[in-house]
């Protein structure tokens, strides 16, 4: 079975908003591309498949941004390629290597791990916390960045239950970030 990876830039304060932590670095967009590129599939609700599509979907043109530079482009790259599963009930389609998830969410997530590969990654906030509810993300992985935000959306917000985890790995950041690893413990049995 596949496991299922949260990924996700949190502030120390729990912020999860994208515009809330650090500008993007050089050594950030490294981590997180090489995390990307470790996933079979990306797993996105609409907000968040919305929001990356517009910052990191290939132009029609064919040519990334001058105000690009290689490291973002190494990400953009990654992204833009990599087969992702849309999580909507208002989409009626998804193009960008996407297809679209309807019905039993928890259904459709297991018969998406029990495919054979390396792993699933999801992103964002809402979709996160359902995943959680429904016992199927296997890792946690926080990129806690060195602030503090006071506002915006919060991390697990309305959780229905309260998750324990085991830590599974930590890496600092030369910009201060941190990054926190978690397992849950059905994973290391």
């Amino acid at each position: 079975m596949r496991p299922l990876r949260y990924s996700i830039n949190v502030t120390l304060d729990g912020c999860c908003h994208h515009e809330a932590g650090l500008p993007p670095d050089e050594e950030s967009m490294r981590y997180w591309t090489a995390g990307l590129a470790r996933a079979d599939a990306l797993l996105f609700g609409r907000v968040t498949y919305q929001l990356m599509e517009s910052a990191w979907r290939k132009p029609a043109s064919g040519t990334w941004p001058d105000w690009m530079d290689d490291w973002q482009i190494l990400f953009a790259e990654t992204i833009d390629q990599a087969k992702k599963y849309v999580v909507s009930s208002t989409l009626t389609r998804v193009d960008w290597n996407a297809e679209l998830i309807r019905g039993d969410l928890g259904q459709a997530i297991q018969q998406l791990k029990q495919e054979p590969g390396d792993g699933l990654w999801v992103g964002g906030v809402t979709l996160p916390r359902t995943l959680a509810d429904l016992g199927l993300i296997d890792e946690y992985e926080f990129l806690v960045q060195p602030v503090i935000a006071g506002h915006g959306p919060t991390l697990f917000a309305g959780l229905r239950e309260r998750i324990e985890l085991d830590l599974a790995g930590r890496q600092q950041l030369v910009s201060g970030a941190v990054v926190l690893r978690y397992r849950s413990p059905r994973v290391l049995a």
